[in-house]
């Protein structure tokens, strides 16, 4: 694996362990701490620009990843229709299916990377809204059981209330669909675990043939 590869991968292994800290079953009280320093501290803003142009060159290579996968299953299927019932080398089968799989691999690498990154993104602005909703259901809240200063301002306080749980229920709404989100990366990294498999397996064969 190149260079640029490996720090994307490092890159993928530093956003799964932010994911499992941000969805983590942390208290209230140390969750809401954490997020207003994510989210109000400098320094972090100024990490969260430099990965905002690292993402940029992900995404170049997840390009040119794309492109070279097609390109090798383009000459895979171009040397199997080409065969014309001769005996295939098996030297150059493995090579093409090597190659096939490095492709492959590094498609799905970059793409689950730069996929990871719009889920970060989505899940801290969720979780970030839900916390101060929670905020303001909690002021209403207590400023309602200490007694309303008459019938007007209990009613407004009242729709406020009503406002803030609508508010409530959507946020939740983003928190399914932030767990479908989280299924589907769940698959494709079980998919990219199916491929090395398949590469460890390739390889075995190919160091076979090379001893016989």
């Amino acid at each position: 694996m190149t260079i640029y590869y490996s720090l994307t991968f490092l890159l993928l292994a530093s956003e799964m362990f932010t994911f499992c800290v941000l969805v983590a079953p942390l208290p209230y009280a140390l969750k809401k701490r954490l997020f207003s320093f994510l989210s109000e501290s400098k320094i972090v803003a100024k990490i969260a620009y430099g990965l905002k142009i690292s993402f940029i060159f992900v995404a170049i290579l997840f390009a040119d990843a794309l492109q070279r996968m097609f390109r090798v299953t383009a000459e895979s299927d171009a040397a199997k229709s080409n065969r014309n019932g001769v005996v295939s080398d098996i030297r150059t089968d493995t090579g093409i299916a090597a190659r096939k799989f490095y492709a492959q691999r590094n498609v799905y690498l970059t793409g689950f990377c730069l996929f990871l990154s719009l889920v970060l993104t989505r899940t801290f602005y969720i979780i970030l809204d839900l916390i101060h909703t929670q905020e303001e259901y909690a002021k209403l809240k207590q400023a309602s059981t200490s007694g309303a200063n008459g019938a007007a301002s209990s009613k407004s306080d009242a729709a406020e209330i009503g406002s803030l749980k609508k508010q409530l229920e959507e946020a939740k709404k983003q928190q399914r669909d932030f767990d479908i989100l989280k299924k589907q990366a769940k698959q494709n990294n079980a998919e990219y675990d199916r491929l090395a498999t398949e590469l460890n397996d390739l390889s075995g064969k190919k160091s076979n043939k090379r001893i016989d």
